[in-house]
């Protein structure tokens, strides 16, 4: 595919969809407070699962939904993933119970699932080794405003409309962007050789949502009662059944062993993805740093929400607009940081440590705060948000080969959810052992703050030295050592 492939009208429908889908994760926080008083009645157990449904589909089902994106087609997987986020929608807009609001949620969370790591394999694969680190740069910033546009939608619903319009619009919205998509966004070759592993896929979805049911709610029932300790360890168990039988499987497949054993073994399946590419330090600090990014974000939107309604009194749709500072960063900053995109390691260590300083800076604000000293602790988490996750969403999609970006997108976007997830789940969890709001926001987001601190020390030392580089066939560029295939797939 020629570098020119990847044109302006493109790269902005696959952000747009991209932005749409990680709008939603956080636009229904700024709506609970109407959901509860609506004629659906629902518990306080419904509205957290109302909250929760869309974030467990869509962060348990993006690796094996970016497998199949390889396999049987991205641009198929993302028109797909827009049918399904639009049934979701439709589906919640005119729930006549809490159950069928709950199931359109995780509906439109597996539509989300399929769109995200489609809209990021299209661009790796069309924008060519000279482009790719500016184009990377803008479908992270499309996530990082997919934030703040749920944000503002939520309050501005919350304010002026009701929940039921806010799902409602997007049912013609995925609509018009489906329509974009067909027209604009080319078909790439796809990679029949790559194996969906049902089995191993079956145990690696259920692994995540059990930890992720456990994260979410953690703050409810408490991170050492049985139910969450039960979760924890069902889903660690189920990971690992999924590592050491795709780790059998990928070395089933090497070379050696098939010249050896061929007439000996019966066929055997290949792994969804070989697990020993986490070997590789460079690959586990990408990820790490992935979600450390995301758990201050999110911690800071969980807090930020209610700092400025209930500490400072302003309305849904102020509150919506008042975190928009946050954009700024992520809009300016990336221009500058695709130029270094050779040099991952002192962008990625100044990008996170920018989050962790103004996450403490912020944990200063109370009620005589002014808002514009608030606004500059978002703008310098913004700042190091549009600074670090380019460089870290393109160490992700390149550590694959390249016939599994898709893969390697789901692998990077599931550390940004999880990230995302715990940043609610801790900050949330801190929060209830005070009182109030007031007293229990600075130590909830030093804490955070902190936490972001030591976790860049450990994602700049996965960083030392520079990866091997290798020729990826039949394209004439390089990619790390890491991403290397399996045997079995280059058998």
């Amino acid at each position: 595919m020629p570098a020119h492939a990847l044109k302006r009208s493109t790269l902005l429908t696959l952000c747009a969809c991209v932005l749409v889908a990680q709008s939603m994760v956080a636009a229904i926080n700024l709506l609970i407070p109407q959901l509860a008083a609506s004629d659906l009645h629902p518990s306080h157990t419904e509205i957290l699962w109302t909250v929760d449904a869309y974030v467990i589909a869509f962060a348990g089902l993006l690796i094996p939904a970016g497998a199949l994106g390889d396999r049987y087609g991205r641009k198929g997987a993302l028109l797909a993933g827009l049918a399904l986020f639009a049934v979701g929608a439709g589906v919640s807009a005119s729930a006549s119970a809490p159950a069928l609001l709950i199931a359109g949620r995780g509906v439109s969370g597996a539509g989300a699932a399929l769109i995200t790591p489609a809209t990021m394999s299209l661009v790796v694969h069309l924008a060519g080794p000279a482009h790719r680190a500016r184009a990377m740069a803008s479908w992270t910033l499309a996530i990082g405003l997919g934030g703040m546009a749920g944000n503002l939608g939520g309050g501005l619903a919350g304010q002026f409309l009701t929940w039921r319009w806010l799902f409602g619009a997007m049912v013609p919205l995925a609509g018009l962007l489906a329509v974009a998509v067909a027209v604009t966004v080319p078909r790439t070759a796809r990679s029949p050789r790559n194996s969906l592993d049902p089995v191993g896929t079956l145990l690696l979805t259920a692994g995540l949502v059990a930890v992720l049911f456990g994260i979410i709610e953690s703050p409810g029932h408490g991170w050492t009662s049985g139910v969450i300790l039960a979760a924890f360890g069902v889903g660690a168990g189920l990971i690992g059944v999924f590592t050491g039988r795709s780790v059998r499987a990928a070395r089933r497949g090497e070379p050696a062993a098939q010249e050896t054993h061929l007439a000996a073994r019966p066929a055997y399946r290949t792994p969804l993805f070989d697990p020993r590419l986490f070997r590789s330090p460079r690959l586990r600090a990408t990820v790490l740093g992935l979600a450390t990014g995301f758990f201050g974000l999110f911690a800071l939107f969980f807090v930020n929400s209610q700092y400025l309604q209930e500490v400072k009194g302003y309305g849904p749709a102020v509150t919506g607009v008042a975190i928009l500072p946050v954009a700024v960063g992520m809009s300016l900053v990336p221009k500058f940081a695709a130029r270094w995109s050779a040099h991952p390691r002192p962008v990625v260590g100044a990008g996170l440590a920018l989050i962790g300083l103004g996450l403490l800076g912020a944990s200063t604000a109370g009620a005589g705060t002014p808002y514009p000293l608030y606004a500059c602790w978002l703008l310098t988490i913004s700042a190091g948000t549009g600074l670090a996750m380019p460089a870290l969403t393109l160490g992700v999609a390149t550590s694959l080969p390249p016939h599994q970006t898709g893969l390697g997108s789901g692998l990077g976007t599931s550390a940004r959810e999880i990230g995302a997830a715990l940043g609610v789940a801790v900050s949330g969890t801190l929060l209830a052992h005070h009182p109030d709001l007031a007293s229990g926001m600075g130590s909830a987001l030093r804490v955070v703050g902190i936490t972001v601190l030591v976790a860049t020390g450990v994602v700049v030392t996965g960083f030392r030295g520079r990866p091997e580089r290798r020729p990826e066939p039949g394209t004439g560029e390089t990619a790390p050592a890491s991403a290397k295939a399996p045997a079995a797939d280059r058998a």
